[in-house]
Formats: structure tokens, C-alpha cells, sequence
């Protein structure tokens, strides 16, 4: 793989939790790339670490030991706020739920990220717009979470992930939440955006199905890549 290409590395990633007396290891030496571009699935039955690998990628916690490079940078040895900034220019995040906020239309949502990126609010608008569009509910843009549907809501995060045009986006059980059908939509949405833009997509499942249908299956057993 072309280094000069790749979004995130981790380098012999560790993470440990102390429960109680007891030092807990999540993640044993985790080495792993994500190229621009590429479709990654990270397998893994529940609590086999997959989720917690998935924040360390995405900045959100910081590993025991290792190295996580986002775009080159270690992002142990950036400060909180340029972490912050790192995470919000190159990376977007999909969760099962979807964690839009209640109070506000899904234009206002998706345009979040890119107010918080210092976009002004018409051309944040304007974006937030077209994003909503190009994942089908152009016709639901004052709409607030509690008049969507289940898929709909996942649509709309699914847009406020892409909404920046970030390098990677790394999706927690993006489906999980979703039946069958829905979850097949959404997902056949997320390879034409993967095709259409570039982004990477790095997506932590349990199902195999979907994993089969990415350029790279990573599989995670207590803590250990095998």
C-alpha cells in the first residue's frame, strides 16, 4: 500500500482499562491501514474491542501504547483542541444510533459540523442542503428528527459524516439499529457515496454479509487481529 495514500495506521495499538485492581486488555497489538479510498470491515463478536478500536482511529481516545497516525500525525502528540481540528477536517463518524439533536431540522444538523469548522451559515446551509439531497430527503430539510423514520434519521447522519468531505468516515454498527431492507438501502448508499467521493469508509459490524462485501476484512479476537 502506498503510505503518501493512507488515511489512518496504527502501529502496535494497545489499550488497557483498570477495572478495579485489575489492569482489562481491549486491544493487544493492532497494526492496520486505511487507504484513501478503500472499503474497510472490522469483524468482531461483542466486546471483542472492534468499537473501542474504532474511537482510537477516530481520535476519540488515545491509545495505551502505539501509535495512531491520522493523515501523519500522531494524534497522542497533538494537543485537545488540534486533535479536535484534525478529527472535524478529515474524519466523520456514523454511530447505530443516530445522535441527531432533537431540537433542530435535519438541515441544521448535518450543517453542524461545518459551522463548528468556521463555514458561514448560508454556505453551511447551502452544503447541508445538497448533501440531504444527495442521500434522498431533499423534501424533508425542515423536518426534525422526531418526523423521520428510522432510515431517514440514519440517512441524515449519514449526510452530517459526509457533509465536511472528509477522508474517512468510520461507522459503529451503522445498520445495526435498522431492518433488513433499510439496512440494505443504507448501505448500498454508502458504497455509491464511497464511489462518488473518495472517502474512505471503515465500518465495525458483526455481519459477515455486509464485511464480504468490502475491499478489506479486518477480524478482531479478544483484542488480537487473527
Amino acid at each position: 500500500m502506498n503510505l503518501e495514500n493512507t488515511v489512518i495506521e496504527c502501529r502496535g495499538v494497545t489499550r488497557q482499562f483498570q477495572e478495579g485492581d485489575l489492569n482489562v486488555d481491549v486491544l493487544r497489538g493492532i497494526d492496520m491501514q486505511v487507504a484513501e479510498g478503500e472499503k474497510v470491515a472490522i469483524l468482531g463478536s461483542s466486546g471483542s474491542g472492534k468499537s473501542t478500536l474504532l474511537h482510537i482511529m477516530g481520535g476519540l481516545d488515545l491509545p495505551s501504547n502505539g501509535e495512531v497516525l491520522i493523515q501523519g500525525h500522531d494524534i497522542a502528540n497533538l494537543s485537545e483542541t488540534k486533535r479536535g481540528k484534525l478529527r472535524n477536517q478529515t474524519l466523520g463518524f456514523i454511530y447505530q444510533f443516530h445522535h441527531l439533536l432533537p431540537e433542530f431540522t435535519a438541515l441544521e444538523n448535518v450543517a453542524m459540523p461545518l459551522l463548528i469548522g468556521k463555514t458561514s451559515v448560508s454556505d453551511a446551509q447551502d452544503k447541508a442542503a445538497d448533501m440531504l439531497k444527495r442521500v434522498g430527503l431533499g423534501h424533508r430539510l425542515e423536518h426534525k428528527p422526531g418526523q423521520l423514520s428510522g432510515g431517514e434519521r440514519q440517512r441524515a447522519a449519514i449526510a452530517r459524516a459526509l457533509v465536511t468531505r472528509p477522508k474517512a468516515v468510520l461507522a459503529d454498527e451503522p445498520t445495526g439499529n435498522l431492518d433488513h431492507q433499510t439496512a440494505e438501502k443504507i448501505f448500498s448508499l454508502m458504497q455509491e457515496l464511497n464511489a462518488e467521493t473518495g472517502t474512505a469508509f471503515v465500518i465495525v459490524t458483526h455481519d459477515l454479509s455486509l464485511a464480504e462485501r468490502m475491499d478489506t476484512i479486518y477480524n478482531i479476537q479478544d483484542g488480537l487481529m487473527v
